[in-house]
């Protein structure tokens, strides 16, 4: 049988490689599952391999924290949590069997209840990391008291292993709401936007929401999905109230089967849509704009699917329109990223593995916000060693 490597024999054996590449000037390319490799601008250097460092370290559940290491399988980190009734309530995408906690943390994407319970890096206590000169730091702790000012810590989240290799993460965890509804209505994008800033601003349990233009339906309808969570009686109360509203638009709206529409929203979150399994052409590009929920219908001649009430869009269109794409995006005060290729349906690709290197991935920052970013980059990793060129095809 073969002996186990402790995970003090695996911190240092990483250390120890980190260093070495430091002063070799050899990059490193951290990764875990690999199920989001896709995302980003390019992949480079020799692979540190993470799934290794695996297992929780200590959870309670009536304390609502655990911590657990970064190669970590996020479906082993769910399925214990749901076995004491509690979740991850920004829902992580998973993009994969494979996914890890550390991946989740790093790329920082969330799912459909994004806009109403928070983002990853808002669930974020604290972290252990090794920096690009093979240093061991711990940020933050296990109680929201230790990630008071300077929040090291969620600087983790989406920085896509540039500012240093996650060892552990800890993670505040909420209980699974007792009551579930999700409503399906027919209305148009821009009634169903207006409506759902008129509802945000109602004591309603919101949670997640979808606005699609349902190809599968026949005949073919623009749908909105909206999902609410809470408690029972919150949950009963809202559901005959927002029916009427819709009514009153002239839509029509009916509760679905909680069993489908899990199933549904699941979909949503990993991707496995029609939308995002059918692009209108094999060279077709998935953009993500990030705008304001008050942001009206864009003027694009793309079809898109609307998520996270009206802030978060979709849309599938070529490289080439990217200049019109941020453009808009930055009319109506958000940005746009290039998530991934056709060809590169969450899998192991390159989101630019088809397109010319100079199309950035990510909206080019501002000046000011340029420079705090490479400065950071300096901070945790002078060599550059650490998922070079992963957020910018500059550094």
């Amino acid at each position: 049988m073969l002996a186990m490597i402790s995970t003090t024999d695996l911190t240092a054996s990483i250390a120890a490689q980190v260093r070495a590449a430091a002063a070799a000037g050899a990059p490193l390319r951290i990764r875990g599952g690999g199920s989001k490799d896709f995302y980003g601008q390019s992949l480079q250097g020799e692979v540190l391999d993470m799934r290794a460092l695996a297992g929780v370290v200590s959870y309670e559940p009536s304390e609502l924290v655990v911590t657990v290491r970064a190669g970590t399988p996020l479906a082993e980190l769910e399925s214990l949590l749901a076995s004491q009734g509690q979740c991850l309530p920004f829902e992580p995408p998973h993009f994969g069997p494979h996914a890890t906690v550390g991946g989740m943390v790093a790329s920082g994407l969330n799912g459909p209840a994004r806009a109403s319970v928070g983002a990853v890096r808002d669930y974020l206590l604290g972290v252990q990391i090794i920096n690009g000169q093979g240093e061991c730091l711990t940020f933050g702790g296990q109680v929201m008291k230790n990630v008071a000012g300077y929040d090291l810590s969620r600087l983790m989240a989406g920085a896509l292993g540039t500012l240093g290799v996650l060892l552990e993460v800890s993670l505040k965890v909420l209980p699974v709401a007792p009551a579930e509804a999700t409503l399906r209505c027919s209305l148009p994008q821009q009634q169903a936007l207006d409506l759902l800033y008129r509802w945000g601003g109602q004591p309603l349990p919101l949670n997640a929401s979808c606005w699609v233009h349902d190809d599968t339906a026949r005949p073919a309808q623009d749908c909105l999905f909206v999902r609410l969570r809470g408690a029972v009686a919150a949950v009963e109360a809202a559901c005959p109230r927002m029916i009427a509203d819709v009514q009153a638009l002239g839509g029509a709206a009916v509760q679905m089967d909680n069993a489908q529409a899990s199933a549904d929203w699941a979909a949503c979150r990993e991707q496995t849509l029609a939308f995002f399994t059918q692009p209108p052409l094999p060279s077709a590009c998935l953009w993500r704009l990030s705008l304001p929920q008050t942001a009206p219908a864009l003027d694009l001649p793309f079809e898109q699917l609307v998520e996270w009430h009206g802030a978060l869009r979709w849309l599938w269109a070529p490289a080439s329109a990217v200049a019109q794409l941020r453009q808009v995006a930055e009319k109506a005060g958000g940005h746009a990223t290039l998530f991934r290729c056709a060809a590169g349906a969450p899998a192991a690709v390159s989101a630019l593995s088809a397109l010319s290197a100079d199309v950035p991935v990510f909206t080019p920052l501002a000046p000011v916000s340029a420079r705090i970013q490479r400065e950071l980059k300096k901070q945790f990793d002078p060599a550059g060693i650490l998922n070079p060129h992963r957020l910018s095809a500059h550094w």
